[in-house]
């Protein structure tokens, strides 16, 4: 400003252009609480997506344990070592973001701009120029989930343990403005208003989903690569079926375990002798099946690569049996089948390609043997199903067994998908309000998703309200606010139907108990 003596309207100038400063530096702080808001409400999906991403790689690898065991289990170990650590911290972190929300009230809670205060983190970590038991502890989550990382990692791979050090590092950091060295938590957590570190420790959960994702999916890709040599691949036998009766031909093709139908091999020999028939990457078989019993086929394909021959043997066996005179009948879920779902069966006779199976409730599903049966409306507590088939040779076979008809168990009541496991549930007044109530047949054979229609909900000392749907209503949320700290209310009397089979009527569902926390 200039100096001297000022005119009045100088004066009033002055000041206008002071108030008009501070407004403007006024809303420039509100845009930067607001970015910062939906910026945390991107992280937040895009972190889901991954985690889907994770659970699913995580599902794929289980299931290829469950093929090659021997190939895959050490990968799922450390795999299952990854997901753990970064599971852990990041549960942590999402538990401190909801403490921090709690702060905030429920209005709010998407009004970024007043979420301006660094009060809760402060007083969480801090204590004069030290830390308080929750500083320390967070420092201590985040340097035991960077150890555990870096042993995992080694030296295989420099480039996600370089990301890893940038992302959880806890060294001093060096402030821009003057070049002074802070301490780690500092520098990023005092006196930054609460949405911009709730949006810090989202981006802290995107950084953990992102390198497990990132370590996953190139421990996946190194085992991949590993197996690309032809040298590492089997000769498999595929017979047209899995036994041959005596007298029969030996029907099936031996192909690698990596099939490429470009692939020409240049000598086949099998028991001794060679093979001409060879077609698009596979070896057609024909030969008498022998005798009863068990039968070696053995061999080798010879095929060059580069300047050499490789040769690839051919080691395998199959089995000779008598021609059948029974029926192999078994169900897919057990020897059990249920009223108000449609059970899988699978009924087969050895050796017979096609086969005749009836019973109440029973229908074809698709060849290969496949039936369902639905016993509903099938009274009585068993049913019989009868097979037969007619043997190559025109002989017809029969045979016939027996389930047992059960009802379906009675459902177990959730809220938020937690059942109590035979105790209370505990949880905040405040995600009992929005939390749906469900129901879940625990440990049985099929997945069924159950509706819930209504329910009854019970505060001590309060009426019983009556509910529709799976939510609280008014009525209810009303009953739970006069509700007092660290009592319990009970949701019973719930109504649910089975999603695809709404005319089931399913037993009494078990009521649900539920702490309240605060």
């Amino acid at each position: 400003m200039a100096q001297g003596k000022l005119s009045p309207r100088q004066r009033m100038i002055n000041l206008m252009y002071l108030i008009f400063i501070a407004m403007l530096a006024l809303n420039i702080s509100v845009e930067v609480l607001s970015a910062f808001g939906v910026m945390n409400e991107k992280l937040t999906k895009a972190n889901v997506a991954t985690t889907e991403r994770n659970l699913a790689f995580m599902d794929g690898l289980a299931a290829k344990v469950t093929e090659q065991p021997a190939k895959y289990q050490p990968l799922l170990d450390k795999a299952q070592e990854v997901s753990s650590l970064s599971n852990d911290l990041d549960t942590y972190l999402e538990n401190i973001k909801n403490e921090m929300m709690e702060t905030v009230k429920v209005d709010d809670r998407n009004n970024f701009e007043v979420q301006d205060k660094s009060d809760y983190l402060d007083q969480l970590f801090f204590v004069g120029d030290k830390l308080k038991e929750g500083g320390v502890d967070f420092l201590d989550k985040i340097n035991t989930y960077h150890n555990g990382m870096t042993a995992i990692l080694g030296s295989d791979y420099p480039e996600i343990k370089s990301a890893l050090d940038a992302n959880f590092s806890t060294e001093k950091v060096e402030r821009i403005v003057d070049g002074k060295k802070v301490d780690w938590l500092n520098y990023n957590f005092e006196g930054v208003p609460l949405i911009a570190s709730k949006t810090k420790l989202t981006q802290m959960q995107s950084d953990i989903r992102t390198t497990q994702n990132e370590l996953l999916s190139t421990m996946l890709s190194g085992q991949l690569t590993s197996e690309v040599s032809m040298t590492n691949y089997k000769a498999i036998v595929v017979p047209d079926k899995t036994a041959f009766f005596s007298g029969e031909n030996f029907k099936g093709r031996v192909v690698l375990g990596r099939f490429d139908n470009t692939l020409s091999f240049d000598k086949v020999i099998i028991n001794g002798k060679e093979v001409d028939s060879n077609v698009s990457g596979q070896v057609a078989l024909d030969f008498p099946a022998g005798n009863v019993g068990e039968q070696e086929l053995v061999g080798e394909l010879q095929f060059k690569e580069g300047d050499s021959i490789v040769s690839i043997p051919i080691e395998s066996s199959y089995a000779v049996i008598p021609r059948p005179n029974a029926a192999v009948i078994s169900a897919d879920k057990m020897n059990v089948v249920y009223r108000g779902v449609v059970n899988p069966m699978t009924i087969s006779i050895p050796g017979v390609g096609s086969v005749n199976a009836n019973a109440p409730g029973l229908s074809p599903a698709g060849g290969g043997g496949k039936y369902n049966m639905n016993v509903t409306t099938v009274p009585g507590r068993e049913v019989t199903i009868n097979v037969s088939g007619k043997l190559p040779g025109g002989m017809t076979v029969s045979d016939s067994k027996t389930f047992r008809i059960k009802d379906i168990p009675r459902p177990t009541g959730t809220i938020r998908g937690e059942d109590g496991n035979g105790g209370a549930v505990r949880m905040q007044r405040q995600g009992l309000e929005i939390s749906t109530v469900g129901a879940a047949l625990i440990d049985f054979d099929f997945d069924l998703r159950l509706e819930v229609t209504g329910f009854s909900f019970k505060v001590a000392g309060q009426p019983t309200v009556k509910v529709s749907g799976s939510k609280l209503n008014s009525q209810a949320i009303g009953a739970l606010k006069r509700a007092k700290r660290g009592g319990t209310v009970q949701i019973f009397d719930i109504s649910a139907r089975i999603a695809s089979n709404s005319a089931y009527k399913l037993p009494r569902i078990s009521p649900v108990i539920i702490e309240l926390t605060n």
